[in-house]
């Protein structure tokens, strides 16, 4: 009997040690951190932790508080509604957050420890975007202005009418057809002692069939207050149908509050100008300019604006690096921001007299900075971690984790190794090469390997931690995965990042065949059991593999991908890429070589491997007649082949069950074809 007992005391113990392994149900589980902002005092900090419930098929954003004494971070919030724009209000007594509590989106304020909270905005309208004046006299913010004519306003005697009716490009934009709105900056009074002022406010950008932020994914960073409280800017493309489809010139705005009268910093700046940063004083003004008109992966260099003398200086001129998320120093001598370098984020520090220092250094992504005390602060992931809040001091780098939301769950799961490699293209190029393999790795056995292709196709794969293509849940599934950072990525240079544009089937393709060619060398790469796969241009990627692969591959997934070149420009939207990327129209004389040379669909006589095509109706970018055209082609070619539709998602997959439902697919089609 006792030993009996003694043999199951250890088999409970072992149980216990065991490690998990990544799961599609367990990434759900998983907190999102972001949204950091310090205390006026700096001796706080606010950030958003989101909690998603797969039952539930939603997620709660939370509002947490560390202080820098070692202690764990506390949710403030009262965890039953989601807060979003929370801020802390300049002198540091209150806290600004938005809430639909009430029924439509308004700020309210709490206490730091979270009590006391109230409603202080009653608008008959949602209100985003928000933030204090420096001198807590006003408040901006944004909301949505209804200006243009719909088809209901014309014929109201059809009120279950459901047509519309449009005259012009940017009929639709990634998700959303265009509703007849606009989103305009405003500005309304605000009393710190609550005072009932009736927030009267001011729509800064009235009549203007523009937006602020820029559309679909700008927000509040877009919208900047002077410290003195005396005016603010805005980044707008003030510009409409085709030329709006056709540019990205930006332009950053500066409207005076005593004057009413707005003027255009950026003017004759043609690329996008982007995300203000004033310096403390006030003097100066940074922000991210690209130069070239069309071209939305052009370098983001730094440039500073002297507001007294009007002189502007680009201090990266001289640095073959992109750069974003600007913070200024306490000094006004230099900058922060992040920078992509070999594949990560890093901090960087740039003096005005255009110096440039790495801060951090590491196999990791620096995801966002703000100033603390001397000190940076900000969110950091790998490939085997989510975000979570570290402090890095500027001198010397040196790093202190401030959140662990997802120790527990993180230190229970088996991760695989992540492996640099460096390999030779066949133009004789270094590239950087992720090998991700799976958990309790044995190189005695042979595995089934996929070869990741990115999306972008100007997107560096970094040491992102995504919720979807997770190349740790790809190796918890039993695969070696080969990420290249085949040409057009960023982080090696401009030139290898401008090298893909009009040239989408040639080098990149050579460079990926390069990447699983060499992996496919090692002993325990079964060769008779590769894969590709790939979203958005990897989607591009993998139909167009599909066509050239010499039967290298026994399956591809393609996702969100392009198939027909053609086609696929006359139905986007933002045609500023398509015009840089693909070369212009298709009608154009003489045509493109892209369209001659570089769509998949022209290739599809040669498929011959089992494709899994994955599609969504709301993706505008990448319209679903792609999916659609790329599954028809492989059924009537006898292609074994099965298309996967969402009529709810866009070009990414953001509902939680979606989420699962996506994955055991995906996982479902590879097990079939590769195990």
């Amino acid at each position: 009997m006792r030993s009996l007992s003694l043999l199951f005391s250890i088999l409970i113990s072992c149980s216990l040690l065991a490690q998990d392994v990544l799961s599609p149900e367990n990434l759900w589980k998983l907190k999102r951190v972001y949204g950091e902002q310090v205390s006026p005092d700096g001796k706080s900090i606010l950030f958003i932790q989101k909690e998603y419930n797969l039952a539930e098929d939603g997620g709660t954003s939370h509002l947490m508080m560390v202080k820098l004494n070692g202690n764990d971070p506390n949710r403030i919030s009262d965890g039953e509604e989601s807060i979003g724009g929370a801020q802390w209000r300049p002198d540091g007594k209150k806290i600004g957050y938005l809430s639909s509590s009430s029924g439509s989106n308004q700020l309210w304020e709490m206490n730091p420890d979270g009590s006391d909270r109230k409603q202080v905005t009653s608008f008959d309208f949602d209100i985003g975007n928000w933030s204090f004046a420096p001198d807590m006299k006003h408040i901006s913010f944004t909301y949505e202005v209804k200006i243009e004519e719909s088809l209901l306003d014309k014929y109201e005697d059809l009120p279950k009418a459901t047509g519309r009716a449009y005259n012009n490009l940017m009929f639709r934009h990634w998700t959303e057809w265009h509703d007849y709105t606009f989103s305009h900056v405003a500005i309304a009074s605000y009393s710190p002692d609550g005072d009932d002022t009736g927030f009267t406010f001011v729509d800064i950008m009235k009549n203007e069939q523009y937006d602020s932020p820029l559309p679909p994914f700008g927000g509040g960073e877009q919208i900047v207050w002077k410290p003195d409280g005396s005016a603010l800017v805005y980044v707008c493309k003030k510009m409409d149908g085709t030329q709006f489809a056709q540019s990205t010139n930006s332009d950053i705005y500066l409207y005076s509050l005593s004057s009413g009268e707005t003027r255009n910093l950026t003017e004759g700046m043609m690329g996008y100008d982007n995300d203000p940063v004033f310096s403390p004083s006030g003097t100066h003004l940074a922000w991210m300019s690209m130069k070239q008109e069309g071209f939305e992966a052009d370098k983001n260099d730094i440039i500073i604006l002297d507001m007294k003398s009007g002189t502007k200086t680009n201090i990266t001129s001289g640095v073959d690096q992109t750069f974003g998320h600007i913070v200024w120093a306490n000094d006004h001598k230099n900058v922060y921001a992040l920078s992509p370098i070999n594949a990560t984020y890093q901090a960087f520090e740039i003096g005005l007299d255009k110096s440039v220092r790495a801060i951090t250094s590491g196999t990791h992504n620096v995801n966002s900075i703000s100033l603390m005390r001397g000190n940076l602060i900000g969110t950091k992931s790998t490939m085997s971690h989510p975000n979570e809040l570290f402090l890095w001091t500027i001198e010397k780098g040196e790093e202190t984790q401030l959140s662990s939301g997802n120790k527990e769950l993180i230190s229970s799961m088996n991760m695989g190794k992540v492996e640099k490699r460096m390999i030779k293209t066949n133009d004789d190029k270094d590239m950087l090469v992720w090998v991700i393999y799976p958990p309790d790795f044995d190189p005695n056995k042979k595995y089934p390997t996929l070869l990741y292709c990115q999306g972008g196709p100007q997107s560096a794969v970094s040491q992102f931690f995504s919720f979807r293509w997770n190349f740790q849940l790809m190796a918890s599934q039993g695969y070696i995965v080969v990420a290249p950072n085949r040409r057009g990525l960023p982080s090696f240079g401009q030139k290898w990042n401008d090298d893909i544009s009009k040239d989408w089937g040639g080098q990149a393709m050579r460079d990926y065949l390069s990447a699983i060619d060499e992996v496919a060398k090692e002993p325990f790469v079964d060769n008779d059991r590769l894969g590709a796969i790939g979203a958005s241009y990897g989607g591009y990627s993998v139909y167009y593999l599909a066509g050239i692969h010499e039967g290298r591959f026994k399956t591809f997934i393609s996702h969100c991908g392009l198939y027909n070149l053609e086609s696929w420009y006359a139905s986007t939207e933002e045609l500023f890429f398509a015009n840089w990327d693909i070369g212009g129209p298709y009608w154009a004389s003489p045509k493109p070589e892209s369209y001659l040379k570089f769509s998949p669909h022209s290739l599809v006589h040669k498929w011959d491997t089992p494709i899994l095509v994955i599609h969504n109706e709301l993706d505008f970018r990448v319209p679903l007649n792609q999916g659609l055209e790329a599954f028809t082609a492989a059924q009537l070619r006898g292609v074994p082949s099965k298309l996967l539709y969402y009529p709810d998602e866009g070009h990414w997959v953001l509902k939680p069950q979606n989420g699962v439902m996506w994955h055991r697919e995906f996982y479902g089609w590879l097990d079939k074809w590769l195990k």
